[in-house]
């Protein structure tokens, strides 16, 4: 394994908290609440942003340094979190996707919706994380 790869950085990670004495602090309540900033930190970048101006953001040096920023710390609390509570995240991903594909079938080629997306069916249009 790498330092670069989940396992290493969830290492890495606890290796940096503990050597500051941090372990006390994370727990699940303030991993989490901790991962809710974050997220609303990476959603403030995007505030008041048209969805064109959101599609260039990686364009512009700076926004580019502040966004790859809070995606390290979206991830950085994701994966504190899952070591916490002994989560795997790439099996609870892998495990997600597989349950989201029986869910919310694939729609037919040409526009047409499964049975579960009919006409004035709200729940075909549902975001796949739900």
């Amino acid at each position: 394994m790498t330092d670069n790869d989940v396992a290493g950085l969830q290492r890495r990670l606890a290796e940096f908290a503990a050597a500051r004495d941090w372990q006390p602090y994370h727990t699940p309540k303030n991993l989490a609440a901790a991962l809710s900033v974050e997220a609303a930190e990476l959603l403030e970048i995007f505030q008041w942003s048209t969805p064109e101006q959101a599609e260039r953001v990686m364009e512009d040096p700076e926004a580019a340094h502040r966004v790859a920023d809070e995606v390290a710390d979206v991830l950085a609390y994701l994966l504190q979190f899952c070591e916490v509570l002994g989560v795997d995240p790439l099996a609870a991903l892998a495990a997600k996707i597989d349950r989201n594909e029986v869910r919310f079938p694939a729609r037919r080629r040409g526009g047409g919706r499964g049975q579960e997306g009919t006409e004035g069916d709200a729940s075909g249009d549902r975001h796949s994380s739900e």
